[in-house]
């Protein structure tokens, strides 16, 4: 009797565990920011530098124009302190907001911290600014880091007629109702979106899922002695995969991306995200070395600014026949198990999208 009530236990639970996995929704949705430390703290930086990722995407020195527009959650209350110090470890202009470079709009009047998110607010800014120094930064912080109030952060940033590019460096499950949001992420002034692809390996992440966001995926640099760029393949960690909900837009259909069964497939681009090839920041006068596809959302977005980005556009180039000026092709590693989808190959793969930048004219 013990045992035969010991099974049914377990039947229950299973059957009533599941439907609650099924149901998952929007109103469930907590973005999360894909964001890994490498180690321990120093005093001065040991991670990659502005310079360094700027030689090995072949991106200018300097440049920049409008507004790169951050989308976080909950207030980080010493960035632009942290912003200041990290452009003066790299010689990069100032930007602060005396001279409105730097613009910190809270979405509610009072929005408390959080330790976690303002690591991340840190990486985005700094290096959106490493990227594109003579671009504007505007943060947005969303109350908290719930679907609906991230939401009421991108309409605010959507409707900037300032705005060239818009960034946001964080993730979540996938959701039925996901196909009816996509209108929020169009922007005003034709910004593009740029949202990360998750940590996780293989899998769909919304906002990337958006047919409306550049999806962005992670690689993992391996350098020489003398800091020059060895290789870049796909990093493991790197989320992407075929969207459950999201049909296949146009840009993807015409480029044939293999096996996607007519379904929106993730990423589009990709971008070094391995912590153990992570990017320099400081915080609070300490510097970390951090990874993750948190970090290639921003970047991106400040690539948009430095010159023209748009999803139609990459495909269209990855497609002709001069491709290598555009991207460089990820053709090995690995996020997973699956086979096709988990494995990096050339052209189109699951894990890096089309592949890095070796640009910023798309």
């Amino acid at each position: 009797m013990k045992r035969a009530a010991f099974v049914l236990a377990v039947f229950i639970l299973f059957i009533t565990s599941y439907p609650a996995q099924a149901a998952y929704h929007f109103s469930n949705y907590k973005g999360r920011p894909p964001i890994h430390i490498l180690g321990g703290t120093t005093k001065t930086p040991t991670g990659l530098t502005p310079q360094q990722i700027k030689s090995f995407y072949n991106l200018p020195a300097t440049g920049g124009r409008g507004t790169i527009v951050i989308i976080g959650a909950y207030d980080d209350v010493s960035v632009e302190k942290d912003l200041a110090a990290f452009s003066k470890q790299f010689g990069l202009s100032e930007c602060t907001s005396a001279s409105g470079c730097f613009i910190k709009h809270a979405m509610s009047a009072k929005i408390s911290a959080n330790s976690g998110w303002a690591m991340e607010t840190t990486l985005d800014v700094e290096w959106a600014h490493a990227i594109a120094p003579q671009a504007k930064i505007l943060l947005v912080e969303a109350t908290t880091p719930s679907g609906k109030n991230l939401l009421k952060a991108v309409d605010y940033a959507a409707a900037r007629a300032d705005a060239t590019a818009i960034s946001m460096s964080w993730g979540g499950a996938e959701f039925p109702e996901e196909v009816s949001l996509d209108s929020h992420f169009v922007s005003k002034s034709g910004a593009p979106f740029f949202a990360s692809s998750g940590d996780n390996g293989s899998g769909a992440s919304w906002p990337a899922s958006s047919p409306n966001v550049i999806g962005v995926g992670g690689t993992s640099l391996s350098l020489k002695s003398d800091g020059s760029l060895s290789k870049e393949i796909a990093w493991s960690g790197s989320g992407g995969g075929i969207s459950a909900y999201e049909k296949e837009p146009s840009y993807q259909s015409e480029y044939s991306i293999p096996k996607s069964g007519g379904m929106r497939a993730i990423p589009d681009v990709s971008y070094d995200a391995d912590p153990a090839s992570g990017f320099s920041i400081v915080r609070g006068g300490t510097w970390y070395v951090v990874g993750g596809t948190s970090a290639g959302a921003p970047q991106w977005a400040a690539i948009a600014a430095l010159g023209s980005v748009s999803l139609a556009h990459v495909y269209a180039d990855k497609a002709a026949s001069n491709n290598s000026n555009y991207f460089r092709d990820i053709t090995s590693g690995t996020n997973g198990t699956c086979g096709y989808v988990c494995t990096a190959r050339k052209h189109y793969d699951y894990i890096t999208g089309l592949g890095s930048p070796l640009t910023s004219e798309f």
